[in-house]
C-alpha cells in the first residue's frame, strides 16, 4: 500500500555566507497511523455521546411507565367510583366513622391496582381491609383510607356528597354523586442516569392523583 505525502517547505541555507533558499521537501502519513487516528477520534466522540444516549432512552422509558401508570390509576378510581355509586345510602352519615358501604368501595381499587402490577407488595406487606379511615367532620361525607407497604401508601378518598357544579349538564335538580380519588407515587428511574450529565441531579418522587365520579343511583 502506497504512503500518503503532503508536500511541505522548509528552509535550507545553501551557503553560511549565502541567502536561504526554500526547498521542498515531503511528509510522509502511513495508513496505519491515520487508521488510529481515526479510531481514536470516533472513540471520543462516542463517549462523549454515550451518557447522552442513556439519558435519552432511559428518559423514554421512565416518562412512558409514569403515564401508563397514571392510566392504570384512573381505571381504578372509575371502578371504585362505579361500585360506590350503586352503595345504599342508609350507612352514611357523618357520624359513621367506617361504613360498610364503603369496604366494597376500597377493595374494587385495591384490586384493580393490584392486578395491574402498580402494587408489587400487593397480598404480602398491604392488603384490604384497611385501617379505620379518616372520617369525615360534620357535615361533611367524605372519608379517606390509607393502605400502607405497597410499599408506598396508596390513599383512598370517597366523597359521596359530590355535586354537580354549576351550570350542570343534567340541570335542576341538581345530580348528587361519589367521588373517588386515588393517589399513588411513582419513582423516577430517571433518577440513575441524570446524574452522568448533572452529579447530585435528582428528580422527587411524583404522586399520581387521579378521579373519577358517577351519579349515586340508590
Amino acid at each position: 500500500m502506497l504512503p500518503l505525502q503532503s508536500p511541505h517547505l522548509y528552509c535550507h541555507p545553501e551557503r553560511s555566507d549565502g541567502p536561504m533558499h526554500f526547498v521542498s521537501a515531503t511528509r510522509i502519513w502511513s495508513f496505519p497511523s491515520l487508521l488510529k487516528d481515526a479510531q481514536g477520534a470516533a472513540l471520543l466522540e462516542f463517549a462523549i455521546a454515550l451518557p447522552l444516549l442513556v439519558v435519552f432512552v432511559v428518559g423514554i422509558f421512565d416518562f412512558s411507565g409514569a403515564f401508563n401508570q397514571k392510566q392504570k390509576i384512573e381505571q381504578a378510581a372509575q371502578e371504585g367510583a362505579i361500585i360506590a355509586g350503586a352503595q345504599p345510602m342508609s350507612d352514611i352519615a357523618s357520624g359513621n366513622g367506617n361504613p360498610d358501604s364503603l369496604q366494597p368501595v376500597v377493595t374494587a381499587v385495591f384490586n384493580s391496582l393490584a392486578s395491574s402490577g402498580v402494587l408489587p407488595n400487593a397480598g404480602l406487606s398491604c392488603s384490604p381491609p384497611p385501617p379505620a379511615p379518616t372520617g369525615p367532620k360534620p357535615p361533611g361525607l367524605t372519608w379517606t383510607y390509607k393502605i400502607s407497604g405497597c410499599p408506598d401508601d396508596l390513599i383512598i378518598t370517597i366523597n359521596r356528597e359530590w355535586v354537580c357544579p354549576a351550570p350542570c349538564p343534567s340541570g335542576p335538580p341538581v345530580a348528587v354523586g361519589t367521588m373517588v380519588t386515588v393517589t399513588y407515587p411513582y419513582h423516577w428511574r430517571f433518577n440513575s442516569v441524570i446524574q452522568l450529565l448533572i452529579p447530585g441531579a435528582k428528580y422527587a418522587d411524583t404522586p399520581t392523583t387521579e378521579s373519577a365520579t358517577v351519579h349515586n343511583q340508590m
